[in-house]
């Protein structure tokens, strides 16, 4: 349907009144010279039905002593038709000259609809389009909604979308408004391609940038729908990444984007002026500011001479040092960086220059776009103020940390000149985004078995900045609940208040002969020390308790006494006969191990604990590391109350570096201590139990002392001192896609675990009969005393070396392992293959 809309008037009206010889538009009238002498009053309104007479006589305004010159009547034509209000406005004369106003009004629209639209609903295009029900219709406004709705489908990856509008009239000068929408396949990225590229593979930068390639598995994504925005941010990422390598002079040329008709797809090229590597020959600090010591800025400096030449440090050690610099008192002061290439040597002098800055105010921060967050949520992200000095430094950090709530798609702040020349107005512009999950998620391990999770989350409560979750868990060996809540501004100080409230049942399986349940609550303090440095203090109070099944705990002698309960399977697996048991009919039917027992004749533990996490994270990426270090230092002391006593101290460090050709590798090293407190003994439950968590190829509980009983359950006993080291190299298949998402991986592992500390006998009951007391043939019970534990506490260093697959597949992470063991106990348990993974969908 083809449009057009004829203006009429404007300065042709001037030539004709004077009498120039032109062609006027067709069906147009203007008034001669005589009309000038008319006034306001002179104006009749021909054809209007909505629009009030005075509203169009409005118009025209008169110049001095209350008369309409020709300027008056051609701002008047004019301005009437930018309304949109009409369909045509024409200006005759009348008898006496008489200025003659003739419209005809634009329709009202009764609806706007929208047909074959199937990707995109129709309260979405209805938010984008200007034609509004009950609007006045516009065939320009109508032309530039079909084209905002082919935009709106480009951006979603369907570059072969067709609109077409559809007026149908209806009586009273009204018509509907119907959009058809044909929409197309989708139109991916069929190519990605690196053109300059000699430092970095092609491998490795598509691990940079966000577009990917189209492959059997984007119907899970959107991230392979071509998206011009997305493959300009890509270019800038690109160069982010070789700025931090080093690399000063590089320039991303150009994003070189060609559809495919017989692929139907894009195919992107991004070509690349890499230039020179350099590194950081020397670190300067210079100060034009009086009683200023640029050297005190020293310890503020993320650069460090021999280093590779890294921008991002550069940017946050300004960051760091002007807000140093505003905090002692120099609220203006500026660092500026400068840096000397040497091109010889391939080194960069870097300098920091501390200056006087502009002496500017902030006179407001207005907030933009938050229809759901509450402006306060917005506002204490910020360290400054309506009146505080201006400083960038503090700006860019605001930024980023409402980028990183992850409330918004968008956040942009920008600055405005204010009332005077020493102020400026903040503007803080920011586009929402949904802060609702749902989340179904699935798993499988060849530890935990089948799980599966319901959880309901919200990152931004109410509009006040709150988090909150909900979720169920319940699998083939773990079942329970959780309740979480986050206020990350406690008592309006940046400090995070959580409380966890959780129930949890772990049931016994191939690996632990017990099941354990466990209600728990804990709240918790997070302090952000530094951007790479944070602080976690917590309390946590729960109560616990084991459960066995009875044949694994009647302890009855007396083969003949209905009571006594054996397990067949076990009997035959382990060649006991029933009918002589020689005095062990507790164990024929495969009894716990003494300090399961021991738990579960004490019944319910309260345990009451205070502890505290500290961690510090320099990772590129948190969830597909290459590089930076990430240690987690742990202490829990349990005494608080309750009916148990320790100090626990556990560290974890993982450090990542890229090697050649896209190989990643990673060193971890671990390790963890139980100190007993008071005299107190230590519980069986709170000792490590360690597995392919720290030697893999090892069973689960399968590491460390145990039980030696023969004919018991040889539960794994742990212990109260661990260290783990394991040296690994991640590799991509090259010949594989990478939006595949597979690595493969080798390893070495080595660890033990040792020093057990927990119960070896308990007085009970004066009967040997009674539930937890254990006979033995190695120490003979007592009438009232049960003994008899015997296990193996070697200090062996357990190893191992394998060989592993991990997929970052649209399911969630997965693993695969298979890990021989080199070195292990005599009484180990291993498991050379193992599985693990879930996800949300």
């Amino acid at each position: 349907m083809k449009f057009g809309l004829r203006l009429r008037g404007g300065l042709l009206a001037t030539l004709i009144m004077f009498g120039a010889p032109v062609v006027a538009p067709v069906g147009a009238v203007f008034v001669s010279s005589s009309a000038l002498a008319q006034t306001v009053q002179s104006i009749s309104v021909e054809g209007n039905r909505r629009v009030e007479v005075e509203t169009i006589r409005s118009y025209f305004k008169p110049g001095p002593g209350g008369r309409l010159d020709q300027g008056a009547i051609d701002d008047g034509l004019k301005a009437l038709i930018e309304t949109g209000l009409f369909q045509d406005v024409r200006i005759n004369r009348g008898a006496g000259g008489q200025i003659i106003v003739s419209v005809v009004e634009n329709p009202v629209i009764g609806r706007v609809a929208f047909e074959g639209n199937k990707k995109i609903k129709d309260e979405q295009l209805t938010t984008e389009v200007q034609s509004k029900a009950r609007g006045t219709f516009s065939r320009a406004m109508v032309q530039s909604d079909t084209l905002r709705i082919a935009e709106i489908y480009r951006r979603s990856g369907r570059y072969d979308v067709r609109v077409t509008p559809e007026v149908i009239e209806q009586p009273n000068n009204r018509v509907d408004l119907v959009f058809t929408v044909e929409e197309g396949s989708k139109t991916g990225v069929k190519s990605i391609e690196f053109v300059g590229n000699n430092a970095f593979s092609s491998y490795r930068l598509r691990d940079i940038i966000k577009t990917h390639e189209s492959n059997l598995l984007s119907f899970l994504a959107s991230n392979d729908i071509y998206d011009p925005d997305r493959v300009e941010a890509d270019r800038d990422l690109i160069r982010r990444f070789y700025l931090k390598n080093g690399f000063a002079d590089v320039q991303v040329v150009a994003a070189l984007t060609e559809y495919d008709p017989e692929k139907k797809g894009f195919n992107v090229t991004f070509k690349i002026e890499e230039g020179s590597q350099y590194r950081v020959g020397t670190v300067d600090f210079r100060s034009s500011i009086a009683n200023f010591d640029p050297t005190s800025m020293r310890a503020y400096s993320r650069v460090n001479v021999g280093a590779l030449y890294n921008v991002e440090s550069v940017e946050k050690s300004v960051e760091e040092m002007q807000i140093e610099a505003s905090r002692r008192g120099f609220a203006f002061a500026v660092v500026r960086p400068g840096g000397d290439r040497n091109f010889e040597a391939h080194t960069v002098s870097v300098v920091f220059n501390i200056d006087e800055g502009p002496r500017t105010y902030i006179e407001r921060i207005n907030v933009r776009g938050n229809t759901r967050t509450r402006d306060y949520v917005i506002r204490r992200e910020f360290d400054i103020s309506e009146g505080d000095a201006y400083n960038r430094a503090l700006v860019d950090r605001a930024e980023r940390r409402l980028k990183n709530l992850d409330y918004f798609k968008t956040v942009k702040i920008t600055t405005e000149p204010g009332s005077s020349s020493d102020r400026v107005v903040l503007i803080v512009d920011l586009e929402e985004k949904s802060t609702g999950d749902f989340s179904v998620s699935g798993g499988y391990s060849t530890t935990d078995g089948a799980l599966a999770e319901v959880s309901v989350s919200e990152r931004n409560l109410l509009g006040r900045g709150l988090f909150a979750k909900a979720a169920v868990t319940y699998g083939q060996y773990a079942r329970g609940y959780s309740l979480s809540f986050v206020e990350p501004y406690l008592l309006d100080y940046r400090v995070a208040l959580g409380l966890d409230l959780y129930q949890r049942e772990q049931k016994s399986n191939s690996y632990i002969s017990y099941g354990t349940k466990t209600l728990g609550f804990s709240p918790r303090l997070g302090f952000s020390l530094r951007e790479d440095l944070a602080l976690q203090l917590r309390y946590s109070i729960y109560r616990q308790e084991i459960t066995l099944p009875y044949y694994l705990a009647n302890c009855n002698n007396n083969i003949g006494s209905a009571a006594f309960n054996p397990s067949p399977a076990f009997a035959a697996n382990n060649g006991i006969s029933l009918a002589s048991t020689s005095g062990l009919g507790c164990y024929s039917d495969g009894e716990a191990s003494l300090p399961v027992r021991k738990e579960l004749a004490g019944g319910k533990t309260l345990t009451s604990a205070l502890g505290y996490t500290l961690t510090y994270n320099t990772l590129d990426n948190n969830k597909n590391p290459t590089d930076g270090l990430i240690v987690d230092f742990r202490q829990d002391f349990a005494g608080v109350g309750g009916d148990v006593s320790y100090l626990k101290s556990v560290i974890d460090a993982k450090y990542y570096t890229p090697l050649v050709s896209d190989i990643v590798g990673l060193v971890r090293m671990q390790g963890g201590m139980l100190n007993k407190i008071g005299s107190q003994d230590l519980r069986m439950l709170d000792h490590f139990q360690m597995g392919p968590n720290l030697v893999r190829g090892f069973a689960p509980n399968g590491i460390g002392p145990r039980d030696l009983n023969p004919y018991g359950t040889q539960d794994a006993l742990g212990g109260t001192k661990y260290w783990g080291a394991s040296a690994e190299l991640q590799m991509p298949f090259w010949f594989l896609p990478k939006e595949v998402g597979l690595k493969g991986a080798v390893y070495a592992d080595a660890g033990g675990l040792y020093d057990y500390k927990g119960p070896t006998s308990w007085t009970a009951t004066n009967e040997v009969n009674a539930p937890g007391c254990i006979p033995s043939s190695v120490n003979p019970a007592s009438t009232g005393t049960c003994t008899g534990l015997v296990y193996d506490d070697s200090k062996v260093v357990r190893t191992s070396v394998g060989v592993g697959l991990i997929w970052q597949s649209p399911f969630g992470p997965l693993r695969f392992d298979y890990a021989v063991p080199l070195t292990k106990g005599k009484y180990d348990r291993t498991q050379e293959f193992r599985f693990g993974g879930g996800t949300s969908f």
